[in-house]
Parts: structure tokens; C-alpha cells; sequence
């Protein structure tokens, strides 16, 4: 089925993320056995991006800002922040393409952003050495301080 990247599909996918407590809501325009997965993502600015990595040497990420925008922290495997970038459409940087084994994480720094993911399938959760041990998962306790700290590096 042909499904357009356009203002329609952003907007019921920033309205889907503002109706759900994670604040972000996934369209996949894969199935899930195909090599190659593509997806479009509304975010809201209370979602929670951790930082992780993918170590796999197939799992290279190409992320692009279709409507909004976000914020890119790419960390040293200690926590250091070593880069940041504000991604915004039609800015002066609308995206990044990360290699594996980069430890990342996002920040949304626009209501009712949307961003373009592009990465190897299949899907895998987060392995052993994927997640930091010096930041918060998705639903620990300290999510919200670590958040506002990352909020932080683009004041």
C-alpha cells in the first residue's frame, strides 16, 4: 500500500502520541521480516528517548525531522556529552545518520514533532551493554531529573 509522508499522516501521529502516557506513537511502513525497516514517529515533549546504543554491526540508524524538532546528544561510553545537534525540518540540520555502537538520545524540543527512522530489521529489543548504566530506562526511577538535564543542553 502506498502511504504518503505527508501533513495528514503528522498530524494523527502527533495526535496519537499526545493521547498516550509514553508521548510518542509509531506508523511502520515495514513488516516486520523485511531487512530493511522504516517508520515514522510522533513525539511529544514529555517522551523519554534514553540514551542507548545498537552494537550489532548491522544496525546503523538514519534519523530525519519531518515536522518539528528534536534534540541529539551522542554520549562517550562514560556519559560525557561529545555532540549535539538541534534536527529540525527545514533547518540548518534536519537529521543524522549513526553508525553502531554510538550511544544516543533525544530530546523533544517542539510540540507534535515527527521524525523518520531507517535502520536494519529485524526488530531487537535492547541487548546486554546496549543501555547505559549512568542513565535512567524508560520507566526507573530518576527518568524525569535525567530528562530535564538533557532538556537542559540546548538552553
Amino acid at each position: 500500500m502506498v502511504r504518503f509522508l505527508d501533513q495528514s499522516l503528522f498530524t494523527e501521529l502527533a495526535e496519537k502520541a499526545a493521547a498516550i502516557p509514553r508521548g510518542r506513537h509509531h506508523h511502520n511502513f515495514h513488516q516486520m521480516e523485511e531487512p530493511c525497516h522504516r517508520l515514522a514517529v510522533g513525539m511529544q515533549p514529555d517522551t523519554y528517548v534514553p540514551p542507548h546504543r545498537h552494537l550489532s554491526a548491522d544496525k546503523a540508524e538514519t534519523l530525519l525531522v519531518l515536522k518539528g524538532s528534536l534534540g541529539l546528544l551522542v554520549f562517550s561510553d562514560t556519559g560525557e556529552v561529545i555532540a549535539k545537534r538541534v534536527m529540525q525540518a527545514g533547518g540548518e540540520c534536519s537529521g543524522v545518520d549513526l553508525p553502531p555502537g554510538v550511544f544516543h538520545g533525544l530530546v523533544v524540543l517542539e510540540p507534535d514533532s515527527v521524525m523518520f527512522e531507517c535502520k536494519a530489521g529485524p526488530y531487537r529489543a535492547l541487548a546486554e551493554g546496549e543501555s547505559p548504566a549512568w542513565a535512567p530506562r524508560e520507566g526507573d526511577a530518576g527518568v524525569a531529573e535525567y530528562q530535564r538535564w538533557m532538556l537542559a543542553q540546548f538552553d
